[in-house]
């Protein structure tokens, strides 16, 4: 398939920033560019309860943002994990794509604001992730939420996280997690696939200076890059984890590793669905692209049976 229109349009005024140069730019510089890139986004959709709220965790207070589309009932609850390469992105640049969701799949969203690096590096922002799935779960009635039918979601490397997340509570035998939705999850560090060789520096997918950039910004440690915590493709058992619906999109160089995340759930007995969205990009569930729509609609019928089960 061709790169769809509405995917063209919006790299050609990503191609009026410096995005190919951010690898030379620090961290605090990319935030607020980022910031700044929130006004090319419409306003999001309508939630009947938005709540910005601080819990204290196993790892301390964590801020986190709270979307009820139905505060007279008691709801599943989705935790959800912004992405940005561990670097960058915050409770606001991923407003839109957490509304979205809780309107789509009708279920409580608590979007977590974790650590980034490189001022926190690995596993802060995983040991906050999984401390903020366990907080919730134990807490959701407070949020007006049933802590027994939760997932963990998230986009790129906040799908990272959600996949680790459920690697860290299988082990520790909980919290409880019904389903796990990755969305374009960054799984693999050793970026040796077909999709990350063939298209990295291309249709708005960071060039291999920015690969690196990120990954050392989060880890310091080249050797951690197989670390199973870090690249959850490597794990070397997957038995036993919750459902997964998975996101891909044809001209993201993370394609082949999600895809191929999904083939050993699979391989493992776990039950996968997955979408590739064809003429799509990375990143394209943040803009008011039609298929953008078309997979929240996909991922909210994914849940559903294992959210709303009675």
């Amino acid at each position: 398939m061709p790169l769809h229109p509405q995917a063209q349009a919006h790299l050609d005024r990503l191609a009026a920033t410096r995005f190919s140069d951010m690898h030379t730019l620090a961290p605090d510089a990319i935030r607020q560019g980022m910031r700044r890139m929130l006004a090319a986004l419409p306003p999001g959709a309508p939630v009947a309860s938005v709540a910005d709220r601080r819990i204290d965790t196993a790892v301390g207070p964590l801020d986190v943002r709270i979307y009820h589309p139905s505060p007279q009932q008691v709801l599943p609850v989705i935790v959800f994990f912004h992405g940005g390469g561990f670097v960058l992105g915050d409770l606001d640049t991923h407003d839109g794509l957490a509304r979205a969701l809780a309107v789509a799949t009708q279920a409580v969203v608590v979007s977590v604001a974790y650590p980034l690096a490189p001022e926190h590096k690995f596993p802060a922002g995983v040991d906050a992730a999984f401390a903020a799935t366990a907080w919730v779960a134990e807490h959701a009635a407070q949020l007006g939420a049933d802590g027994h039918r939760l997932a963990v979601a998230g986009d790129s490397a906040g799908g990272n996280l959600a996949a680790v997340v459920a690697l860290k509570a299988r082990d520790a035998a909980g919290p409880r997690i019904a389903h796990q939705l990755l969305i374009y999850p960054d799984v693999d560090f050793r970026r040796i696939n077909t999709s990350i060789q063939a298209y990295a520096g291309q249709y708005g997918n960071i060039g291999r200076e920015m690969q690196h950039w990120f990954m050392d910004h989060y880890l310091g440690d080249a050797a951690l890059k197989t670390h199973a915590l870090v690249s959850p493709l490597l794990a070397g058992d997957l038995r036993g984890l919750p459902p997964a619906h998975i996101v891909t999109a044809e001209f993201d160089a993370l394609r082949d590793e999600g895809e191929a995340y999904g083939e050993r759930l699979r391989e493992a007995g776990v039950p996968v669905s997955a979408k590739r969205y064809d003429g799509m990009i990375h990143e394209f569930m943040r803009w008011p692209f039609d298929a953008a729509r078309e997979a929240l609609a996909d991922a909210a019928r994914a849940l559903r049976p294992t959210l709303f089960a009675a």
